[in-house]
């Protein structure tokens, strides 16, 4: 049966509403980076994430990686973003730090990555395949909401998880700049409108 996240795990994916969570440790192939999103090397950086999830699932689909053979559907991409300074009105996305990434089954090692990421860089010439690494991330206790529309309209479903921060008494967990958060990207942004977007906002909390 094929494993597919949208109906497996949806407390994780799909909130309905302003929602804490513990999320458990995952895997994922992760970029370090920063400047604007918007510019054109942002794409190269996420097509070279995609390059090598797809090669992954593939070689899993098929049972040629040394395991039974296994399909799901690749997870979403996620970014964890903070700034150079703390965002005081509109955001300088210039200043944006970020780490993007995308989940991997717990099949998947970091030999079947080495291995597909070698085999990847003979087919694609992307400079950032030399960026990707292979990591275990755990986050932990979280507050996540899910948000529809553009992402320069977050700030309003930031607002909503404050409300929902200070009724259960929690506070966002420090970090080095403690305005950091990730997001899940649930929405194809060549297929589908910024006003129809969906997108899955989390904060670390305690």
């Amino acid at each position: 049966m094929k494993y597919e996240w949208r109906k497996q795990e949806k407390d994780f994916y799909l909130p309905k509403k302003p929602t804490v969570i513990t999320v458990p440790t995952y895997q994922f192939i992760s970029l370090s980076s920063n400047g604007d999103p918007n510019r054109p090397a942002f794409g190269e950086e996420v097509a070279a994430l995609y390059a090598i999830s797809y090669a992954l699932r593939m070689g899993l689909k098929k049972g040629i990686l040394g395991t039974e053979p296994f399909e799901y559907t690749v997870f979403p991409l996620e970014g964890v973003w903070t700034s150079v300074n703390k965002p005081d009105g509109l955001l300088n996305k210039d200043e944006l730090i970020y780490k993007i990434m995308i989940r991997q089954p717990d099949l998947v090692t970091e030999t079947m990555f080495q291995e597909q990421l070698l085999a990847v860089k003979k087919k694609k010439d992307n400079p950032n395949l030399d960026k990707l690494i292979f990591e275990r991330y755990e986050e932990g206790l979280c507050l996540q909401a899910l948000h529809v529309g553009s992402f320069d309209t977050e700030a309003e479903t930031f607002a909503k998880m404050s409300e929902v921060l200070k009724q259960e008494q929690l506070v966002m967990r420090p970090t080095m700049d403690n305005f950091q958060h990730r997001e899940i990207y649930l929405s194809d942004p060549r297929k589908v409108a910024p006003e129809k977007a969906k997108t899955v906002l989390r904060w670390t909390v305690e």
